[in-house]
């Protein structure tokens, strides 16, 4: 039997149960998701969009759900204590795939900002979401996105109303909770509205050294002249397997940072769609990947240039060691009429080992004349010449190469437009190159 139809059955059987426990602008659209999924079954490696993640092995084990919204003994608030110098942040999570609500953050969120538990915000707020929901994640195209679309109950909403600015980032802890093999299934709606201004940063932890699959939806809207940065930083262990589909969809004069620190994992597939539809529009996409043992990380990158006037740079790193894998396959799409466009896609690989492999695609497809464009790749090891100038100055093979990666890498890292939590991933990618975050630690980013 193949995965998808042990899925296809469990949705049929239990699709009153999931309905039940969410809210109506979430179940809308499960039918046409369900419709979609048994259409187009889990991707194959013959797919060239997934051609290095064998999405079917990942989802056929037997995994737990929770569709009947059993809550879990834990107050993640007494778990994790945020003590990053200088960074404040207004701190929520997620368990699994439930937003945590049993107790509340402390301070108050300025007026007409909403952040919560998308299933509860969609009762409270049934109009917003439904305009929102589901209309730039298509399931028509992606089976993991209908997946999702499928058995998602709940998960989180971010609305900025139109000129409001958020002097406090917001920081949002998705943790892996379970005494037995599971999957979560959570979604994320962003809406920032024209000239409103925010940050929120992700990170995602596993408590417990179960296996985990974890799929994550992220649907962003940014408006006229608004600004928006995403950070989202994963340091769980080897037995999690992560599919995250990211879409954006940026209005004119918009500015986006976008970037996604991978530090420990299993297995990690990453989609990133971003649609440029306003005239002066500017992204910043950066991605950074550390893995050693058998860890895969493979980020796929769409970027729409739909209108003329819009600049997008981005730039993906990876370092692999022992037998890791890495994969990046990133796309840029000027189309017609699309005038004065400046795109820059860089994608950079450290194989630190003969035995780690990276597989890079870096593509452009351009139908517009007067443009800048341009793109690049290359995977090689450390520099031998600097790694051989260094020990002749009294350092140790394994500090020259510590001292290349972390030189390597840091780029991705300055890119952040938070002071503080630049100086933490500093340190965190250190401790990292130093064998140091051996698994995840709970939030290491708030301890």
């Amino acid at each position: 039997m193949k995965a998808e139809q042990q899925y296809i059955d469990l949705f049929t059987q239990c699709e009153a149960m999931i309905c039940r426990h969410s809210a109506e602008a979430l179940n809308a659209p499960r039918a046409t998701a369900f419709a979609d999924f048994e259409r187009l079954g889990f991707p194959t490696r013959k797919q060239e969009k997934y051609k290095y993640t064998d999405v079917d092995k990942y989802f056929a084990p037997d995994y737990g759900l929770n569709l009947n919204r059993l809550t879990f003994p834990v107050n993640p608030y007494e778990v994790f204590k945020c003590d990053v110098p200088n960074m404040s942040t207004s701190l929520y999570f997620v368990v699994n795939d439930s937003f945590y609500k049993q107790v509340q953050p402390t301070g108050q969120l300025p007026e007409g900002i909403i952040f919560g538990s998308l299933k509860d915000m969609a009762e409270q707020h049934p109009e917003l979401v439904k305009r929102y929901y589901g209309k730039l994640a298509d399931t028509s195209k992606d089976a993991i996105t209908a997946f999702n679309t499928m058995f998602a109950q709940d998960g989180v909403l971010m609305y900025i109303p139109k000129g409001a600015v958020m002097d406090k980032p917001i920081q949002l802890v998705n943790i892996l909770r379970a005494d037995v093999n599971s999957m979560v299934n959570r979604r994320i709606l962003v809406i920032v509205e024209d000239d409103a201004q925010a940050k929120l940063l992700i990170c995602d932890h596993a408590m417990d050294e179960v296996n985990f699959l974890s799929t994550q939806v992220i649907e962003v809207f940014v408006g006229n002249n608004a600004s928006f940065d995403l950070y989202e930083l994963e340091e769980t262990h080897n037995s999690t397997v992560r599919f995250s589909n990211l879409y954006v969809d940026q209005q004119a004069d918009s500015n986006v940072l976008l970037n996604g620190i991978t530090l420990h994992n299993g297995t990690t597939r990453n989609t990133t769609e971003v649609t440029l539809s306003g005239r002066g529009a500017e992204l910043n996409l950066c991605g950074m990947a550390i893995a050693d043992k058998n860890e895969q990380v493979d980020n796929h990158t769409f970027i729409d240039h739909k209108v003329a006037d819009c600049t997008s740079n981005e730039l993906f790193k990876y370092v692999l060691d022992d037998q890791a894998v890495g994969a990046f396959a990133g796309k840029i799409l000027v189309r017609e009429g699309a005038q004065h466009t400046s795109a820059q896609q860089t994608n950079r690989n450290i194989c630190a080992t003969r035995e780690a492999r990276m597989y890079t695609q870096p593509q452009l497809e351009i139908y517009a004349d007067d443009v800048k464009c341009s793109h690049g790749a290359t995977v090689g090891q450390l520099d031998d010449a600097a790694l051989f100038y260094m020990r002749q100055r009294g350092i140790s093979l394994k500090e020259a190469r510590l001292l290349l990666m972390f030189a390597f890498v840091n780029e991705v890292i300055d890119n952040i437009r938070m002071d503080a939590l630049k100086d933490r991933l500093h340190l965190l990618v250190e401790k990292r190159f130093r064998g140091e975050l051996n698994k995840c630690q709970g939030c290491a980013i708030c301890k």
